[in-house]
């Protein structure tokens, strides 16, 4: 079994670490409405997607 020679230093593992860091959501603005959504998501204010209506809200 293979051990390793040298101790990893805190600098060396951080460095390997440093893309596990998680992103923030990013938010687009619906084109009907103006209510901020998830990009490739219903609208959940006005329940438009791509153009098109696809969820029943109670507005309507």
């Amino acid at each position: 079994m293979a051990v390793p020679k040298k101790k990893t230093s805190k600098a060396k593992k951080n460095m390997r670490r440093s893309h596990h860091a998680l992103a923030g959501i990013s938010l687009s603005i619906c084109s009907k409405c103006g209510a901020p959504k998830r990009q490739h998501r219903v609208c959940l204010e006005c329940g438009d997607y791509n153009g098109k209506q696809v969820l029943a809200t109670e507005a309507e």
